[in-house]
């Protein structure tokens, strides 16, 4: 690993004795105790993860609402103040530039949580398109990622001790952090500083998602250890968030999304108003009324066989009908899932196919998103 970017709480992960990888360029922990643990401590009580390798935008003036609504997918000029929404950046042909969430932290001011891979590219793009959208009165765009860190606590026990962080109650409108709805966003004090918290996250779980600054972040993290160990909480790397994410369906930059792919391909359609004039908008709406090519599908396996992996191919006879983008062995579920993109007209849901792993090839079925149904945890 070439001088690989770390985050405020690395010297935390080591002592915990978390196995790092590379990850975006970044030296992340890809465990602690082990994914299948961390996986179920997260459905079963509660995981604490490091997202500071996420990246923070600001976008701020009068007309940023506007703005991006033009710049993205999902029409951000229908959030109130301390509400969110997932949304998509396409370049001209629809391609997916990224993937990310929109916060309304004030009236005039948006927090974009971007990729980590896709920071410096993003930026570049947004002020590139501030630019082109003329606007008479100034829209700005701020890399803050450098000065703000991240941690996801996420899992059904949550609730039970996230409101001692605070004991002060919110700037915006709530009292406590386990007041807000889903998608929604409050500033908190912690240690005289300003933490955004809001009720997201990317494992399916309820829970919450704390932006902070820098140098809080380790004691923000050992108090949520501090306080959630009466109630099973574990440190979870990315291991267990990239299973969690699977078996929600939920897709991850590079694998599902791409320049190369439209978000109705990777079956996100809903997070595409096409009422409204924004980058991509032309070609998108050419495959709205055509239809697509092709679509990203969850599958199961349907008989015992190694774990499904990225890249390999799935087939209906002697048809090759696409690809997978991710696959693992799912920890609650206790078979091989995954997405793959699949070629029309083969994307009905039950249908039969087979993945070639390793030179033989495996039965499996599409099946709907998420592929993990609360009903469905084992114990």
């Amino acid at each position: 690993m070439v001088n690989p970017r770390r985050t405020a709480l690395y010297e935390t992960h080591q002592a915990l004795g978390a196995r790092c990888i590379d990850f975006g360029g970044w030296e992340m922990p890809v465990q602690y105790s082990g994914i299948v643990d961390e996986h179920r401590a997260v459905r079963e009580a509660c995981g604490l993860f490091d997202i500071s390798h996420m990246g923070e935008l600001m976008v701020g003036g009068a007309r940023a609402a506007e703005f991006l609504d033009y710049a993205l997918t999902n029409t951000v000029s229908k959030l109130a103040v301390g509400n969110a929404q997932y949304s998509l950046m396409c370049n001209d042909r629809g391609g997916v530039l990224d993937d990310l969430y929109v916060y309304r932290v004030a009236k005039d001011v948006y927090l974009l949580v971007v990729n980590a891979s896709r920071i410096a590219e993003d930026l570049a793009e947004l002020q590139r398109l501030v630019a082109e959208f003329e606007s008479p009165q100034p829209v700005n765009v701020v890399d803050e990622s450098d000065n703000l860190s991240a941690v996801a606590v996420q899992g059904p026990h949550v609730n039970r001790f996230i409101s001692q962080l605070f004991p002060v109650s919110g700037l915006i409108a709530v009292e406590r952090p386990t007041a807000l709805d889903k998608n929604q966003i409050d500033v908190f004090i912690f240690e005289g500083k300003d933490v955004y918290v809001s009720r997201t996250g990317y494992t399916g779980e309820d829970g919450f998602e704390l932006i902070a600054p820098n140098e809080i972040i380790t004691i923000l993290w050992e108090q949520l250890m501090e306080l959630g160990g009466d109630h099973g909480i574990k440190p979870a790397g990315l291991g267990a968030r990239d299973t969690l994410r699977m078996e929600m369906g939920y897709p991850l930059y590079g694998h599902e999304l791409s320049k190369g792919v439209s978000p109705l391909e990777a079956g996100l359609g809903f997070f595409v108003d096409m009422e409204k004039t924004f980058r991509g908008r032309g070609e998108l709406g050419f495959q709205k009324k055509e239809g697509v090519t092709r679509r990203n599908m969850a599958f199961a396996m349907t008989a015992k066989s190694p774990p499904p992996r990225e890249g390999y191919t799935v087939w209906i006879g002697d048809e090759e009908i696409g690809v997978v983008t991710s696959g693992t062995q799912s920890p609650s579920l206790q078979m091989g899932i995954g997405m793959a993109y699949i070629n029309q007209p083969h994307t009905k849901r039950g249908t039969e196919i087979e993945i070639e792993i390793r030179g033989r090839r495996f039965p499996a079925e599409l099946r709907k998103k998420p592929l993990y149904q609360k009903h469905e945890q084992h114990s």
